[in-house]
């Protein structure tokens, strides 16, 4: 996906950020719905991405097809996606997929509590997703039958549950929606892109700390602090000694990069001198 659908999925996702808090496996399990629905007509897919139609009249197209049959922010999920502008008919249902598996990935993120191995919901979720990719990739039976195109759904989803018993609800719901709508692509694909967007997500709550001496006990304290103050939540804080810095701090989380360091400055300064 690239170029303007790229610009209207990072759209969407901003704007899906607000409900995450409070998102529930049923908004995930509507989108994946929502996401059927439009794979399975590839006239709508065709309206959904006319660029010659108004984004309003294909928001109202959308929500007149799932009007009391999903919830209403899943509703306006898709309708602002139809609204949106793609550059091919499928970026439409990629983004979709996207947006739904991003509410599982979210779900597991706000569990507050940790397992009884002492690990996150997100990790665990991780660790789920690829221990059904090994064992999947351990059984050429499994393969084949989770290939089959002549078994069912139910029958792919069962078998899939098998393979991770005990697995979070969350897990289950990406695990089933990748045996039974791989759209196109093996089912272990579809998971490893789940991971990638767990693993994604997981990244923006770590931050890497790059000073130029090891800190104190204190300063290692009183830095978590400040940043767990500024971000809204604990962080994970890596620490990384690097003299190159000359002096200073640099924080990275996630995409977003604090530099106060020396070296930043003298960067900055001969920008400006070039200018």
């Amino acid at each position: 996906m690239a170029g303007v659908s790229s610009e209207s999925l990072a759209t969407a996702l901003t704007a899906l950020e607000a409900k995450l808090p409070t998102a529930s496996l049923q908004l995930a399990k509507e989108l994946f719905g929502i996401l059927e629905m439009v794979d399975s007509s590839a006239g709508l897919r065709r309206a959904l991405t006319d660029p010659s139609r108004n984004g309003d009249e294909k928001s109202a197209l959308v929500r007149k097809l799932v009007g009391g049959k999903v919830s209403a922010d899943a509703a306006e999920i898709a309708g602002g996606l139809a609204s949106s502008r793609w550059a091919s008919a499928r970026d439409i249902g990629d983004a979709l997929e996207t947006l739904a598996a991003t509410v599982v990935i979210s779900v597991a993120e706000n569990k507050s509590a940790v397992s009884a191995s002492g690990i996150t919901g997100l990790e665990e979720l991780e660790n789920e997703l690829f221990s059904f990719n090994q064992a999947v990739a351990s059984s050429h039976e499994v393969q084949r039958a989770l290939s089959e195109p002549q078994a069912s759904a139910a029958a792919k989803a069962a078998l899939a549950e098998k393979l991770v018993p005990g697995a979070s609800e969350e897990a289950k719901v990406l695990i089933t929606q990748a045996v039974t709508q791989p759209r196109g692509i093996k089912a272990t694909r579809l998971v490893e892109r789940f991971a990638e967007l767990a693993a994604k997500r997981q990244q923006r709550w770590i931050a890497t700390v790059s000073v130029t001496r090891p800190l104190t006990s204190t300063q290692l304290t009183r830095l978590q602090a400040g940043l767990n103050a500024l971000y809204g939540r604990e962080l994970k804080v890596n620490v990384n000694v690097d003299p190159a810095l000359i002096g200073g701090i640099r924080v990275q989380v996630g995409d977003e990069v604090l530099d106060a360091s020396v070296i930043a400055r003298l960067n900055e300064l001969q920008r400006q001198l070039a200018g």
